[in-house]
């Protein structure tokens, strides 16, 4: 795997986690004060959102997760965050904060600071805002390292594991190498130069996607009969007609 994309994977969504997890804590409070009758759209809606995070997240996070599979999740998740902090905004506007000291605002229980209750719904809004914007992040990166990937030989990347994406200037599969240290004309499977030892002498490599052309040999290819595949010969010396 690369470790590098893993690396800043694990780190990211560990942000994601944190900041849903601070979301969830206020919309739990929230809750407690104000359900069933006061804001009771938004409180649950509040309350889902960071759940279905969680319920998502840690799945791909810790067991399996593809490129195809992540993007859906985030692309579903993001909106979901979108809309969050829409609503948080439509509902709290630019009010300020400082300005509501020593107001009362009614809640199912009695009443409370307004000016504490501001603070923290713009604490809500302000991470929902922040969490559609890294989870867009993420979605653009997989769909970008996915479509590297393919250029580079991968052509089922998108049904790989998600930690075989390589970061930016990485190759697929391989642990932190950086595409210069590939020999030349060797694909995605070939075994990288990093790892044989000194007396290593590239191989011919022939399959359905490249050849390898040997020195001082000229490369034959008969056509398939009937549709099938073509036939791949090389032959020492320079071969005018065959």
């Amino acid at each position: 795997m690369t470790v590098l994309f893993r690396n800043l994977r694990v780190w990211g969504y560990v942000v994601v986690f944190l900041l849903s997890a601070t979301v969830l804590a206020f919309s739990a409070y929230f809750a407690t004060i104000f359900l069933p009758q006061i804001h009771r759209e938004f409180t649950i809606y509040s309350l889902v959102v960071p759940s279905w995070t969680f319920v998502v997240f840690v799945p791909l996070l810790f067991w399996y997760s593809n490129p195809l599979l992540e993007i859906c999740f985030l692309f579903i998740t993001a909106v979901a965050w979108l809309a969050m902090g829409a609503w948080a905004s439509d509902m709290f506007g630019p009010a300020e904060c400082f300005a509501l000291k020593g107001q009362k605002i009614t809640t199912s229980k009695g009443s409370i600071n307004a000016s504490s209750y501001c603070y923290e719904a713009k604490i809500v809004e302000a991470f929902s805002w922040s969490l559609f914007g890294i989870l867009i992040f993420f979605f653009l990166f997989v769909i970008a390292l996915a479509n590297r990937s393919q250029v580079l030989g991968r052509p089922d990347i998108w049904k790989e594991h998600i930690n075989n994406l390589p970061w930016f200037g990485q190759y697929p599969g391989w642990p932190g190498l950086s595409i210069s240290q590939y020999p030349s004309g060797q694909g995605a499977y070939g075994f990288p130069s990093a790892y044989a030892g000194p007396n290593y002498q590239p191989m011919p490599m022939m399959d359905e996607n490249h050849v390898q052309q040997q020195h001082g040999h000229s490369i034959i290819i008969y056509p398939g009969v009937n549709g099938g595949r073509a036939r791949i010969e090389q032959r020492p010396g320079i071969v005018h007609n065959v």
